[in-house]
C-alpha cells in the first residue's frame, strides 16, 4: 500500500482526554490539526475510568496542592486559566446529565460514554482529521520539521503534540511513546510508577469485602476515607488516595477509628464490659477479633483487668498502626501513572518543550499527577487548553 504524505499545521498524537481536547482548542483559529492514534477507538481510558462514569472533574476546583510533581507549582499557570466550571458548561449545553459525589467529585450519571460523544463531537471541523488504528508510528525530526510516519502515512508538521498518556492499564493499549520521544530529545523521565492503586499488605486477607473510614498517613500526608479489606490488601478511596505518596519499602501508619479514641470508650464502660465488645460496637466483628490476634492480647478480657501496659498497646496498635505494603498492585489496577516527564524544561504557559521548539507535552504524558477526585481530567483539559491558546 502506497504511504499517503501529508503537510499540516499541527500534529496531536493520542485521540484521549487531553489529545481530543487539545485538537478542538488548536483548531478554534482555523488551522489544520491532524490527531492520531494507535487503538480503534478514542478515549478508551475515559471509558472505563470512574467504574464505567468518569469522574470528569471536581466542583471544588484544583490547585496545585491536589497533584503530584517534582515542580509542584508548575501546574498552576494552565489550571488557573481553564476552570472546572469551563468544562462543566460545556456539559450542560450538550444535556449530559451529571451528578455529584462525595468531595466534589462529578460523574456523568448514564456513563462515560457522554464524555467521548462530547469530545468527538467537537473534533467534527472541516480542519480537523481524526485517524485511528495507526499504529507504530515514529518521530523524526529535521531541522524545524516533524516527520511522523508509519507504512501507511506520512505527516509533516511544524507543531508535534504529545497526549499519549501515562504507562497505566496496558491492556488498553498505554504506550511509553511519549517517554521514549521526550528521551530522545533530552528531557529527563521520572521514574513511573503506579498510583492511586490498591496497596498489597500481608495478614488481612481474611477481611475481604469489609469496609469502614480509617485515617492513614504516609510521608506527611494524611487521608481519612473509606478503606476497603481485599485478598491481596488493602484499597478502596483512602489507600488509593495515600498510594500518591507511597514509595516502595515505606510504611503507612492507620488509625482505624478516627472518630473516637481509645480514653473516650473506656470512660463510657463499666468494669465488666469485654474489650472487645467495647470496640466491636465501632469495628465489624471480624476486624476486631482479628486485631487482638495481630496485637496478642486476649479481646476476652474485662476492661476492669486490663494493664496499663495492654492499654497502651492496644491505644497504639489501634490508632498509630505501623503497616508496611509489600508492594501496589501495579499499573494494571492503577488509575494513574506517577512520574513522567520531567517538567524543569518544559513552558508552563505553554507546555512547549525548551529542549525542542514546536513539541509540545500535555496530559498524564507530564510528571504532573492529580489526587483522587476528578483532578487528572481537570489537567487533562486545562493543559489541552493551554496548548490550544498557544498554537491556534
Amino acid at each position: 500500500m502506497k504511504q499517503t504524505e501529508i503537510q499540516t499545521d499541527i500534529v496531536i498524537i493520542g485521540a484521549g482526554a487531553s489529545g481530543m481536547m487539545a485538537a478542538h482548542f488548536c483548531a478554534k483559529g482555523g488551522k489544520e490539526v491532524y490527531i492520531l492514534d494507535h487503538n480503534k477507538q478514542v478515549g478508551r481510558k475515559i471509558l472505563i475510568s470512574g467504574g464505567g462514569k468518569c469522574n470528569f472533574t471536581n466542583l471544588y476546583g484544583s490547585d496545585p496542592k491536589d497533584y503530584y510533581s517534582e515542580n509542584p507549582h508548575f501546574v498552576r499557570s494552565a489550571l488557573s486559566r481553564y476552570s472546572p466550571w469551563e468544562f462543566i458548561d460545556l456539559m450542560t449545553k450538550n444535556n449530559i446529565p451529571y451528578e455529584e459525589r462525595l468531595h466534589g467529585q462529578l460523574f456523568c450519571k448514564k456513563s462515560a460514554k457522554d464524555i467521548n460523544t462530547v469530545l468527538l463531537s467537537q473534533l467534527q471541523k472541516p480542519n480537523i482529521h481524526l485517524k485511528l488504528s495507526e499504529a507504530d508510528l515514529e518521530v523524526s525530526i529535521k531541522s524545524d520539521s516533524f516527520y511522523v510516519a508509519n507504512a501507511n502515512i506520512s505527516i509533516k508538521t511544524k507543531k508535534l503534540i504529545i497526549a499519549t498518556g501515562g504507562i497505566v492499564l496496558p491492556q488498553i493499549g498505554a504506550s511509553d511513546f511519549g517517554y521514549v520521544l521526550a528521551k530522545k530529545v533530552g528531557h529527563k523521565i521520572i521514574p513511573v510508577t503506579p498510583a492511586l492503586v490498591p496497596l498489597k499488605i500481608e495478614g488481612f486477607s481474611s477481611l475481604s469485602g469489609n469496609a469502614f473510614i480509617a485515617g492513614i498517613t504516609c510521608n506527611g500526608h494524611y487521608v481519612a476515607e473509606n478503606v476497603l479489606f481485599t485478598h491481596k490488601g488493602l484499597s478502596g478511596p483512602g489507600i488509593l488516595k495515600t498510594s500518591l505518596f507511597w514509595n516502595h519499602g515505606d510504611s503507612i501508619e492507620v488509625n482505624w477509628l478516627p472518630s473516637m479514641s481509645l480514653a473516650d470508650m473506656l470512660k463510657k464502660v463499666s468494669g465488666n464490659t469485654r474489650v472487645d465488645n467495647m470496640i466491636k460496637k465501632y469495628l465489624p466483628n471480624s476486624f476486631v477479633d482479628l486485631f487482638f490476634e495481630r496485637i496478642d492480647i486476649d479481646g476476652s478480657l474485662y476492661v476492669s483487668r486490663l494493664s496499663k501496659d495492654m492499654i497502651l498497646k492496644i491505644k497504639n496498635e489501634l490508632h498509630y498502626m505501623k503497616l508496611v505494603p509489600t508492594n501496589t498492585e501495579g499499573f494494571r489496577k492503577a488509575e494513574v501513572s506517577r512520574g513522567g516527564i520531567c517538567t524543569s524544561k518544559v513552558s508552563s504557559k505553554t507546555l512547549e518543550s525548551q529542549l525542542q521548539p514546536g513539541l509540545h507535552f500535555i496530559g498524564e504524558v507530564l510528571d504532573v499527577t492529580g489526587q483522587l477526585g476528578g483532578h487528572n481530567f481537570q489537567w487533562c483539559w486545562a493543559s489541552a487548553s493551554a496548548v490550544g491558546e498557544a498554537l491556534r
